[in-house]
């Protein structure tokens, strides 16, 4: 047991190792991205429906362990996304005066730490709003009563639409990093990973952001 445990210390203090568990993490977390949009797709179904959906999601005994496990992914993912970040900046002290954009870096590689904290920012603000805060309301109206009236502000709505494009920003790089950080890197696979991952960026983005968009214009509710 001691063995495995320094085996896996030695793991996750490598520069690789840091690297494939954000990787990993960040993957977990799309999974996440995209059962979360399942779920909101059913705001289109009416308010019925969607505090069914609801209310089956909050009366379920797992529900707080399951809480714990993504809230671990999360600050797992933070964590060790910060700690590369800050051993990469070590690594390279000097700045240049001109910045070049070389090697293939694109907006969503070069900005990957501020488009996260961007998301996370938009992540505590979800929580307080839907999770938190909205909970005594949630009683009455029902959570598809407090999403309305969310949504009813333009500045909610302008909030939401920005921190989602620097989602979609942060998705686009971060995807096919992730394969590539296991090693999936291959001529004939590395341009579908690509596509791949642009595709979903934008398929969160889009989707995610359409939903603040249609409440304020009436679509929906």
């Amino acid at each position: 047991m001691i063995a495995l445990m320094n085996a896996l210390i030695r793991y996750a203090t490598s520069s690789i190792g840091k690297k494939q568990i954000v990787g990993l993490t960040g993957l977990m977390l799309c999974g996440f991205l995209a059962g979360h949009l399942a779920g909101n797709f059913l705001l289109y179904k009416g308010e019925g429906v969607f505090n069914a959906y609801a209310q089956f999601l909050t009366s379920n005994p797992l529900l707080p362990y399951i809480e714990l496990a993504l809230l671990g992914v999360f600050m797992t993912h933070i964590g060790f996304a910060l700690w590369v970040t800050w051993e990469d900046l070590l690594a390279r002290p000097e700045r240049y005066a001109v910045r070049r954009n070389a090697g293939g870096r694109t907006i969503g590689s070069s900005t990957m730490i501020y488009t996260g904290a961007l998301t996370l920012a938009f992540l505590l603000f979800h929580v307080t709003v839907f999770k938190l805060s909205g909970e005594a309301e949630q009683h009455v109206r029902g959570l598809f009563g407090v999403v309305i009236d969310c949504f009813k502000s333009g500045a909610w709505v302008a909030f939401y639409a920005a921190a989602l494009l620097g989602l979609g920003v942060h998705l686009s790089h971060g995807v096919q990093s992730a394969f590539q950080t296991f090693g999936v890197n291959h001529e004939k696979l590395t341009p579908g990973i690509k596509a791949a991952g642009l595709l979903f960026a934008a398929a969160m983005a889009v989707c995610f952001g359409m939903i603040p968009v249609l409440t304020k214009m009436g679509r929906i509710g």
